[in-house]
């Protein structure tokens, strides 16, 4: 009779571990999802609604690492699936939006730009998966720009154009739509240094750990003025704090570099 109710035990405790698994992979596929339908709705022309899918993938990408903690639901397969989710949503998706909107106007040069990205995109998914399965993983910082933040970049650019074009609402900072045509023209050059700062070493700040907590006075006014200017210029804002957080890698790495540099006696 124990022995039945020691089965029963754990047949019941491996019931609860696989619902702890299966329960954030929900979040992950559906993040794929939002990625494989941002590429079909990209396909025909319908940039802005892509790169608001893309948005959408960005939320599920959120909630699935909070719920895989929250159930205690942490496992390789978990990490795996995440970065293969990733690549189409991060990678493949805003290389194809970007591509059909302004790289094909290149011919066959917008080829190899687009591809570089996704390339680099994967190699920046590898390495972070084998720093999560062996350790060597920073709590504050990222190494190399996190393939979320390049995607943002190249998302919100969508966004923030489509106001010169007449789409998608008329609320706007002068200051940013000012800039976009030159910002349009560059297009290729940003791609490619986006793609570099992936596989490159320079620190990104990874919002976790002990850098910003969130329950802080500090926290708080941080999340509301961010939240505040979102809601005021939902696509300008995400460009501009898509543009800085990929700047702040830069800045960080050259002030690494003078930091390091040996002092003359």
């Amino acid at each position: 009779m124990e022995e039945i109710q020691e089965k029963k035990r754990i047949d019941i405790a491996k019931l609860k571990k696989t619902g702890a698994v299966v329960l954030p992979s929900i979040f992950t596929i559906a993040n794929m999802a939002f990625g494989f339908f941002a590429i079909l709705l990209a396909s025909d022309g319908k940039f802005v609604q892509a790169a608001w899918f893309i948005v959408l993938s960005y939320v599920m990408d959120m909630l699935d690492g909070r719920v895989a903690r929250l159930v205690h639901g942490e496992s390789s397969f978990g990490v795996e699936i995440d970065s293969l989710s990733d690549w189409i949503s991060f990678g493949i998706a805003p290389a194809f939006l970007i591509y059909k909107l302004v790289l094909k106007d290149y011919g066959m040069w917008g080829y190899p730009v687009a591809f570089l990205y996704v390339l680099c995109g994967s190699l920046r998914l590898a390495r972070y998966n084998l720093k999560s399965h062996f350790g060597g993983s920073d709590k504050d910082y990222f190494q190399g720009l996190p393939i979320p933040g390049a995607a943002g970049v190249m998302i919100s650019f969508v966004l923030a154009y489509s106001l010169l074009e007449g789409e998608g609402g008329t609320r706007s900072i002068p200051q940013v739509s000012a800039i976009m045509p030159f910002v349009y023209a560059g297009i290729p050059f940003i791609v490619v240094t986006l793609a570099l700062l992936m596989v490159s070493n320079a620190p990104y700040a990874a919002f976790k750990g002990d850098m910003v907590k969130m329950n802080s006075i500090k926290g708080i006014l941080l999340i509301t003025a961010v939240l505040s200017l979102i809601v005021a210029y939902p696509h300008d804002a995400l460009f501009v704090f898509f543009s800085i957080y990929a700047l702040s890698g830069i800045f960080g790495g050259i002030y690494n570099l003078f930091r390091r540099a040996p002092k003359e006696a």
